[in-house]
């Protein structure tokens, strides 16, 4: 099978890419805007006709898209997110070749939901931030592009290689910088929310799986358990054996420190994934506990210089 792995050199992709690499009946090509890429080419830029002329010359059989940002200014986001799936889709159109999209979406495409509910891939999309709407912006393209396509909703993505943009990527640091100069505390803000955490490892397995399957559509990609950010914190201190007290600043009743920034999803106190289509229609099942998943954080984090 011929896989043509866009974003390879990104959190996800590069798990994507080891996944693949390791089923000897896939033949991988990458492409991406970094040198170790096969082909350098940027989605956001790039004229779909270029892209088409490529598709035609390797003839994928699969195309998976991994490629896009978290983080920057609206028009930013819009570039790499939505603009960049625009041209996927249309190259896909104009070359004919008949190739399976497997698209990476994202849980922040949904939006707040209450309070203890599991979010199905039948619920009503109310992205609360520009990610989100970006996001859910490229997953429309795919949905009425006419072609072969799945999209994954990827909710709360771990393990090794989260950046140090990423809420717990940011704990983890905080968490070394701690250790390094002895500080007795950690004080930490936005530790309230409670977020669908999923190894990145187990998301390379679904979107595996997802190449291989003959789902169209959405597919949520979770664990199917929330997790409050404040436990994942209070974890990987003990997994890093920092003796020191986690302190939360949310404002509250326990809390008491200053206002703090919401997390940057946009999906209010609570995200929750209802993981059913995807043991259903993918085979798949998320294999990987957060402890293994926050012990690899840690290893790389402790690490950094």
């Amino acid at each position: 099978m011929r896989v043509l792995l866009l974003g390879a050199d990104g959190f996800l992709g590069r798990h994507v890419a080891e996944r693949l690499l390791a089923d000897p009946a896939v033949q991988l090509t990458a492409l991406g805007r970094s040198d170790d890429a096969d082909v350098r080419f940027d989605l956001s830029s790039g004229a779909p006709g270029v892209l088409a002329r490529f598709l035609n010359a390797v003839h994928p059989g699969v195309v998976i898209n991994c490629a896009g940002t978290t983080r920057g200014a609206a028009r930013e986001l819009t570039r790499q997110n939505t603009v960049a799936v625009a041209t996927v889709c249309e190259a896909m159109r104009r070359s004919g070749i008949g190739a399976r999209l497997v698209q990476l979406g994202c849980g922040s495409e949904y939006g707040p939901s209450p309070a203890g509910s599991s979010t199905g891939e039948d619920a009503a999309p109310r992205p609360g931030g520009p990610y989100g709407v970006s996001k859910l912006a490229a997953t429309e393209l795919v949905l009425g592009s006419g072609l072969d396509a799945v999209v994954l909703r990827v909710f709360s993505p771990v393990g090794p290689g989260t950046p140090t943009g990423a809420p717990l990527g940011r704990i983890a640091e905080a968490l070394r910088r701690a250790m390094q100069n002895g500080e007795p505390e950690l004080r930490l803000g936005g530790l309230a929310v409670q977020r669908d955490f999923v190894d990145a490892r187990d998301v390379a397995r679904a979107v595996h799986a997802a190449s291989l399957s003959a789902a169209q559509g959405v597919v949520n990609i979770g664990s199917g358990r929330a997790v409050r950010l404040r436990d994942m914190a209070a974890a990987l201190a003990h997994v890093a054996g920092y003796e020191g007290a986690v302190r939360d600043l949310d404002d509250g009743p326990h809390g008491g420190g200053a206002a703090v920034p919401p997390y940057p999803d946009g999906c209010g106190l609570w995200q929750q994934a209802d993981v059913r289509t995807a043991r259903d229609r993918l085979g798949w099942r998320p294999r990987i506990g957060l402890e293994e998943s926050l012990a690899d954080v840690w290893m790389e984090a402790a690490c950094r210089v």
